[in-house]
């Protein structure tokens, strides 16, 4: 019995077919010529199999024609438009391709991390190498975006509405919201999203880790015009939350990241009743619910004392991760988890 050929590789002879073909391919050409599809057992089994592989290719970006016959237009064919798919000339310099490598280890993000680590793959591919040594001891890192980016990103690209449930920083109350969504962008340790809100017929911003729950696109496609004379840095300043400053019981010895901005305002002898042995500090902070996310990592080595929105904020987040670990849903909570 001939061994059966895995996908990728069935895949990989499909697009070097559709490549390099002088005019196009038909199905049963592709089924007769095409490494990989002699696997399928009927038509049938042959057209699930043929489908699934058209739609992974576009979901890869390869450009896949349809081709009809002016004259028997029952004959039709496909092929790659090699010129939307051939990489053009590149003249990077190893420097260069050197300092392209270290932002694509910004992404920690699985989804952004791989689409970053294909891109330097194709230009390795062509290009040259990367001076070595040239960025030794260089390690960037930035905070991956939030479960809301990829469907909202989706979106933009669609030009469609997205619907969420929204948790506002000034009154804390939790809305329904419809916008537009035109831009994604990061700034002061947080991802934003600024669009149109449907409901309020104006533009705003909004903080990504306050969104609740999914993300759902809404409506139809190319809904809206984005927009050429955005205010993004002022939109975004008025969604930017309110520094402070918590005041922090921690167990010696923990959360050294924490004690390094902080001032010890009660030592661990002075402390009685349940925060003995701990020291309390006062620690500024710049965004709430980044600061939320760092302080929930220690758990119980660190309790909120103040402010009542930094701790409901901690609470929320270690709620939803012992719901999580209990096999529950998390009731919409926001990414983290809160203490007591």
């Amino acid at each position: 019995m001939a061994q059966r050929v895995e996908a990728a590789e069935r895949l990989l002879d499909l697009v070097i077919a559709l490549t390099h073909t002088r005019r196009w391919m038909t199905k049963q050409e592709i089924r007769t010529r095409v490494h990989g599809y002699a696997d399928a057992v009927s038509d049938t089994s042959f057209e699930r199999m043929f489908e699934r592989d058209k739609d992974l290719l576009r979901e890869m970006g390869v450009p896949l024609v349809v081709e009809h016959d002016p004259v028997h237009e029952d004959d039709v064919g496909y092929r790659v438009d090699t010129s939307g798919y051939t990489l053009p000339p590149v003249s990077f310099t190893p420097a260069e391709v050197g300092v392209l490598s270290l932002a694509a280890e910004l992404w920690q993000d699985a989804t952004l991390r791989s689409s970053a680590r294909r891109g330097v793959t194709k230009l390795r591919a062509v290009g040259p190498a990367p001076e070595p040594g040239a960025h030794a001891g260089l390690a960037l890192r930035v905070r991956g975006p939030e479960a809301a980016f990829a469907p909202i990103l989706e979106a933009i690209d669609e030009r469609r509405a997205v619907a969420f449930t929204y948790r506002a920083a000034s009154t804390g109350r939790v809305t329904r919201r419809t916008v537009h969504p035109w831009r994604l962008l990061n700034a002061g340790r947080g991802w934003y999203l600024v669009g149109h809100d449907v409901d309020r017929d104006a533009p705003r911003a909004f903080r990504l880790s306050r969104i609740q729950g999914r993300v759902r696109a809404t409506g139809r496609a190319a809904a809206f015009e984005v927009p050429d004379d955005i205010d993004v840095t002022g939109l975004v300043a008025t969604a930017r939350p309110e520094p402070g400053t918590a005041r922090l019981a921690v167990l010696p010895g923990r959360a050294a990241a924490v004690r390094s901005r902080g001032t010890v305002v009660a030592p661990a002898a002075a402390t009685e009743g349940p925060l003995a042995d701990r020291e309390v500090l006062e620690v500024p902070y710049a965004d709430v619910d980044a600061f939320a996310e760092e302080v929930a990592a220690y758990a119980a080595s660190v309790l909120v004392l103040d402010p009542p929105d930094l701790r409901d904020a901690v609470l929320r987040r270690l709620r939803a991760v012992a719901a999580l670990d209990a096999g529950q849903p998390a009731d919409g909570a926001g990414p983290g988890g809160g203490h007591g």
